[in-house]
């Protein structure tokens, strides 16, 4: 299996993020991609290979125009306006009832208009971080498209909390989704995404939510205990030409890989009754039981039991990374996965 690689991810380092009412040292850190390539590079020497460059084009198939515009000038406009010092973070929201959707012009209002936490730092480097693991996607995507049965796309930052116009959960442009979309231009009829990251994918569920062309299935902690609590309930099913193509299967804190198991086993029927003609994993391995914000009880060896699992679906099969903040375990448990998979999908 490809793994596509770019160590532009370096350049979103934030200084800290808010967490439980204070600045708090980040857990998404460049150590997350180190960690993941040097186990991949025990298990693959040879696999590991650089992006090639799509430019905006797929990025703007999935996210507006005015969010893309916003992301690249950000750093700038907070620069000029409050100094190098900090990173950029949001200081306030828009509330349900105000009814507000115009953007502002100061670069404060535009960080509150279009986040959705206080948690996910712009800093001077994110727009090329960003664009490197928008690049690494979908030169995995390609890999498939040309043949390979799989890839694994080591993409830093995450991707699966932002919105075609919003950000939050340490994601700004979603990976995923781009893959996805890329595999629709790419003559695909159908692509299926199934997210086993802790925390739902509200971003990616928010994108295809009124289509029928991609599939969104999620396994995750119930929003109505962990993040990011406003989506991700078992009722969202979709609307409109949508409706009956989004799956989510809540689950509760302590759970362990028999109940876990037992969701998974329906994701994957229901992937299989769609039957895309490929496949996006969004792998999060923050449902590992020792991971520092996350509350599942899954042990090293459930990821080699979820790989297997996966593989039963002999569908070209698209690996990105998502959360994961074990440090010590985050390489080994994606090896565990990726490894179990191969190793059953021939």
């Amino acid at each position: 299996m490809i793994t596509v690689y770019s160590d532009r991810h370096y350049h979103q380092q934030a200084r800290a993020e808010l967490m439980d009412g204070k600045l708090m040292p980040p857990v998404e850190i460049p150590l997350r991609a180190e960690t993941v390539l040097s186990a991949i590079q025990r298990w693959q020497p040879a696999s590991v290979v650089r992006p090639s460059d799509f430019g905006l084009g797929p990025i703007l198939r999935v996210h507006r125009s005015d969010y893309v515009a916003f992301l690249q000038g950000a750093w700038d406009e907070w620069a000029a306006e409050h100094g190098t010092d900090q990173d950029a973070l949001p200081l306030n929201w828009v509330v349900r009832t105000l009814g507000c959707d115009r953007v502002p012009d100061a670069i404060d209002g535009k960080l509150g208009y279009y986040s959705f936490d206080a948690g996910t730092p712009i800093t001077a480097g994110t727009w090329q971080a960003i664009t490197a693991a928008a690049n690494v996607v979908l030169s995995a995507q390609q890999r498939i498209q040309t043949g390979d049965r799989s890839a694994f796309a080591l993409c830093r930052p995450p991707g699966h909390h932002a919105g075609a116009d919003f950000f939050g959960g340490y994601c700004f442009l979603n990976n995923a989704g781009i893959a996805a979309q890329a595999f629709l231009d790419g003559g695909a009829k159908r692509a299926a995404i199934l997210d086993v990251d802790y925390h739902h994918g509200n971003g990616t569920q928010a994108i295809f939510y009124n289509r029928a062309d991609v599939l969104m299935v999620s396994i995750h902690a119930d929003p109505k205990q962990d993040y990011p609590y406003f989506s991700g309930y078992a009722d969202e099913t979709g609307t409109g030409a949508g409706a009956g193509y989004t799956f989510n299967y809540p689950l509760s804190w302590g759970t362990s890989w028999t109940e876990y198991r037992e969701a998974l086993t329906t994701a994957l029927t229901q992937i299989r009754l769609f039957a895309p003609d490929a496949l996006v994993v969004s792998l999060g391995v923050d449902t590992f039981a020792g991971d520092p914000i996350s509350r599942f009880q899954l042990q090293a060896l459930d990821f080699e039991a979820m790989g297997a699992a996966i593989a039963t679906l002999k569908c070209p099969t698209l690996f990105t990374l998502e959360g994961g903040y074990a440090i010590d375990a985050i390489g080994d448990n994606v090896v565990r996965v990726l490894r179990s998979f191969e190793a059953n999908h021939r």
